[in-house]
């Protein structure tokens, strides 16, 4: 096989992971590149004096495998073995993409092999399983990934043939949802692992394979239990190509699948899942672009109501004059150019749903007139006299604070109790972040076949940018600018970073680096701009007469003792005034040979850290 700097064999890859697990030791050329090993291991904390234990700025659990297995057996005693094997797959998914985000944030300029090849070791710190590499290639330039890996002394293993004995389906299935999910992770595509060997079917070994999901082909199986709920439509990826494509993923579009496994989304799609049956009305509450109409158009689907029309209103779109005709409808002669009647959306919407978006831009007037259509079930037409007596289920949807509007005087109090009956906060895409590496797949293969332009995946920079990036047009904003690369790209490249970015975002001789938040603006190396007018360089205000030079270890020193200080021995504190991670400052402080003062939380952790070390 032909080596690049973005593809491994099967020897190197043995020769980096394997050496380095067993021993510890440095390997000689790119092996050596962090995070190694003992890189890792750098980054647990232990701190028995108050009760937590830290990997890097993640808390984490020690227990014993015995209860796990516990829980485990009686998770499938009472769900069943298909529902408890989705819950731990879908648990296993969230701790392998919080470790791809420790690795990103701790290592954000690692080499990409070893940044892959981390989750590995990552695993075998945390005591489920070790690791053996088999074979193992990516290249983001074609968007390929493929990984075969042994898995030794796996802890699942052991607690389920201790439970149920030797049967006919793998059992590793937080491994393998772990797997998913780191790699995924920093893929920026979804890889999904499956298990073609398991100890507990009577394979003297566990055995893996890890692939792209269109190298898979059909993986709907493999989904099923990433996924919360069956949802209609509802999939990890796009339809297939002979489906009728949606609008996009924030249209609310009846084929438009919903994309997400983190916590957040999984804990919407549980409570609309509960509400959807009755008749309550629902408030759904979050910022521009989280798809608050996409989970009002599942609601809809979900409901007995499904066969009945799915109405939508952009409050906000609709000028003030003509609200109320355009919500109860209008009679002939009503108002000058009025010629004809026409029903309005709570007529349309009879027997179905009626959702209203951005309810809170309504004028005091227009709430008064919609309290009264909610409170009696009936309308009546702008013009007429007749009462329409109305079977309409109504959702809203907001993206401001009601309740502040509420004591503002901007809105109604009697309005929002009618229909804040059931809430549904949609938390922002930065508070997600499990998901923007579906959404990014996702995005990338609709929009390829949307526009006919096909796109192998995303450059490692493109990748990384798009995971640290804050989206503050959430959802929305990440589909602009994956359908903006889809465009921009050459067919069958990779999406990169001036892709994404918008012309106007990139000033001409501007360099763009990579940090843990994002993109980095850097002039030219050999265009380094005077200090301002009026400022002394901080070199010669940190130089003293006849000293050989500016000392950085001591400044450093300095700064962190002044930091502490100031914190009042609060170590996460001190960090934050740093602009550094808490375990980054104990790692540190430990280098160093300082001791933070008395009481400090980071006293027992560092000694604890510094004993699991030797």
């Amino acid at each position: 096989m032909k080596k690049t700097p973005n593809r491994i064999s099967l020897a190197e890859a043995a020769r980096r992971t394997g050496a380095l697990m067993r021993h510890g030791d440095p390997v000689p050329g790119a092996a050596a590149e962090q995070p190694r090993l003992e890189d890792i291991t750098e980054c647990l904390f232990f701190s028995p004096g108050d009760g937590r234990i830290w990997l890097n700025d993640q808390r984490m659990v020690l227990m014993h495998s015995r209860s796990l297995g516990t829980l485990r057996r009686e998770l499938i005693d009472a769900l069943g073995l298909d529902r408890a094997r989705g819950l731990l797959t879908r648990a296993g998914y969230a701790s392998g993409a919080r470790d791809a985000q420790l690795v990103r944030e701790r290592w954000p300029d690692a080499e990409l092999v070893p940044t892959f090849l981390a989750g590995t070791r990552l695993h075998a710190l945390e005591g489920v399983v070790r690791v053996v590499p088999v074979a193992f290639e990516i290249d983001p330039d074609r968007g390929h990934y493929f990984g075969e890996f042994l898995w030794e002394h796996s802890m699942e293993d052991d607690e389920h043939i201790h439970a149920y004995g030797l049967g006919t389906e793998p059992a590793c299935w937080m491994q393998t949802g772990y797997a998913t999910g780191y790699v995924t992770g920093l893929m920026g595509q979804l890889v999904i692992f499956r298990e073609v060997e398991c100890r507990t079917t009577g394979s003297a070994q566990c055995r893996v394979i890890g692939r792209t999901a269109d190298a898979w082909g059909d993986v709907s199986d493999d989904l099923r239990h990433l996924q919360t709920h069956d949802f209609p439509g509802h999939a990890l990826v796009p339809t297939p190509p002979t489906a009728v494509l949606g609008s996009g993923a924030l249209g609310g579009d009846a084929d438009e699948p919903m994309v997400g496994v983190s916590s957040a989304f999984k804990a919407a799609c549980h409570m609309l899942h509960r509400v959807a049956p009755t008749k309550a009305a629902v408030l759904f509450t979050g910022e521009s672009g989280v798809g608050k109409e996409m989970f009002a158009n599942m609601l809809h689907r979900i409901s007995p109501r499904r066969e009945q029309p799915f109405v939508a209103v952009n409050c906000a779109a609709v000028p003030e004059t003509l609200i109320e005709s355009e919500l109860f409808g209008v009679e002939r002669g009503a108002f000058t150019g009025a010629s004809v009647a026409r029903a309005g959306r709570f007529e349309r919407a009879a027997g179905g749903t009626l959702f209203l978006d951005e309810i809170g831009t309504l004028s005091l007037t227009s709430q008064g007139k919609l309290l009264r259509a909610l409170q009696q079930g009936e309308i009546e037409r702008v013009g007429g006299t007749r009462t329409l007596k109305l079977d309409v289920r109504v959702i809203a949807a907001t993206n401001v604070d009601l309740r502040a509007a509420v004591k503002a005087g901007q809105f109604r109090e009697d309005l929002l109790y009618r229909l804040d009956v059931y809430p549904i906060h949609l938390p922002p895409l930065r508070e997600r972040r499990e998901d923007i590496p579906l959404l990014m797949s996702h995005f990338l293969q609709y929009y390829s076949r949307l526009h006919g332009r096909p796109v192998a995946g995303y450059a490692p920079r493109a990748v990384k940018m798009l995971l640290g990036y804050a989206f503050p047009g959430n959802i929305r904003e990440l589909q602009n600018m994956v359908e903006r690369g889809v465009i921009s790209t050459e067919a069958g490249g990779v999406i990169d970073l001036p892709h994404l970015l918008r012309r106007e975002q990139l000033d001409a001789g501007v360099l763009l680096s990579l940090s843990r938040t994002g993109v980095l603006r850097q002039a030219e190396p050999e265009a380094v701009a005077p200090p301002p007018a009026g400022t002394t360089p901080l070199l010669d205000r940190l130089a003293e007469p006849g000293e050989p030079g500016v000392r950085p270890a001591e400044i450093e020193q300095q700064l962190i003792a002044e930091a502490i200080e100031r914190a009042k021995g609060n170590l996460s504190a001190a960090a934050r005034l740093l602009g550094i991670t808490r375990a980054k400052l104990a790692y540190r402080l430990q280098q160093a040979g300082q001791r933070p003062a008395a009481g400090s939380r980071q006293a027992a952790g560092s000694s604890a850290a510094t004993s699991g070390r030797r």
